[in-house]
């Protein structure tokens, strides 16, 4: 009886071991296929995002490259090859947007270093480091349109606090953009507000550094200059390879800054997105046009992401 009490809850006898009996083969197979069905459903979810809101839109601009839209449907588009390429590489505004985007990307490069340098001073004991962080990376937290709007006001030639300061009013009050200073002062303005989450990353990578190497070469008698330069810098140079690329993609789509700026002089705000949103707007020229201009800042940015990626191999060290 009690032999039969123990089989019944599947309890196993003294000296046998309990056997769990496994399922069918067909519930095991319905089991599997409902959890692979479930899996690639929750999978599918970006790749359904990314198809409607990057792949669509990236190849239908790519088609509209090559016709002669009217308005921003292809209703009555006319197939014109190359046409819209050759009417913008005959543009001189257009070929003046390839070098004022250069021009601009010039601030990720001072924002990059300038963040390294903030940064390691904070990842030192200092009193109140948190704080200074934190009044660090609120620019880049904030809206660029807030933050250009500010810095316009700042910079007004009539009424702007800083020629206020400066003591410069009338005739003597400092046009901070005109064509000898807009590029200079636009620049300023990106790497004040760019600065904040290179320094929110290089902070990270500061305080993974090897510190066995750092108080090594200490011993062996180099100063602080030769331990940053040798010992802290390859160590956190893949950080400073992803901050450059992510930089120099984002410097290349300026955009938002120029365009509440208004219209510079000498066409000095006109960078390659820019160009695109005029030729689309203003230029009463067509989608066909706006496209083929953007088709040339992809291959912009194709061709500086790749030589970024063959230099990387001289430079970042990802064994340090």
């Amino acid at each position: 009886m009690e032999q039969e009490t123990f089989a019944e809850f599947g309890v196993a006898d003294e000296g046998k071991s309990a056997e769990i009996p496994a399922k069918p083969p067909k519930k095991r197979f319905k089991a599997s296929l409902r959890e692979e069905l479930v899996g690639t459903a929750l999978a599918s979810i970006p790749l359904v995002g990314f198809a409607i809101f990057a792949l669509v839109p990236l190849v239908t601009a790519l088609a509209m490259a090559f016709f002669k839209m009217k308005g921003f449907g292809f209703d009555g588009a006319k197939w014109v090859g190359f046409g819209n390429f050759a009417t913008i590489f005959k543009d001189p505004i257009f070929w003046k947007s390839i070098p004022n985007t250069l021009i601009f990307a010039i601030g990720t490069l001072v924002s990059q270093v300038l963040a390294l340098l903030v940064a390691y001073f904070l990842s030192r004991e200092i009193k109140g480091r948190k704080v200074f962080r934190m009044i660090y990376f609120m620019p880049y937290v904030c809206s660029v349109v807030a933050l250009t709007l500010m810095w316009k006001t700042i910079f007004n030639t009539n009424y702007g606090i800083l020629n206020q300061i400066l003591g410069k009013s009338g005739e003597n009050a400092i046009n901070w953009f005109s064509p000898n200073l807009y590029r200079s002062t636009v620049i300023f303005m990106g790497v004040w507000s760019g600065m904040g989450y290179g320094i929110l990353l290089y902070t990270a990578a500061l305080t993974n550094v090897n510190k066995s190497c750092v108080e090594a070469a200490k011993i062996d008698g180099a100063n602080a200059f030769r331990v940053f330069w040798s010992v802290v810098l390859p160590s956190i140079s893949p950080t400073s390879f992803y901050l450059l690329v992510t930089g120099v993609i984002g410097a290349l789509q300026a955009f938002a800054v120029q365009n509440l700026l208004g219209v510079s002089p000498d066409n000095q705000d006109v960078t390659i997105v820019y160009y695109m949103y005029r030729r689309m707007l203003e230029y009463s020229g067509t989608m066909g046009e706006a496209s083929a201009s953007a088709f040339v800042l992809a291959i912009l940015i194709l061709i500086v992401t790749v030589a970024q990626f063959l230099v990387s191999k001289f430079w970042v060290k990802e064994d340090v």
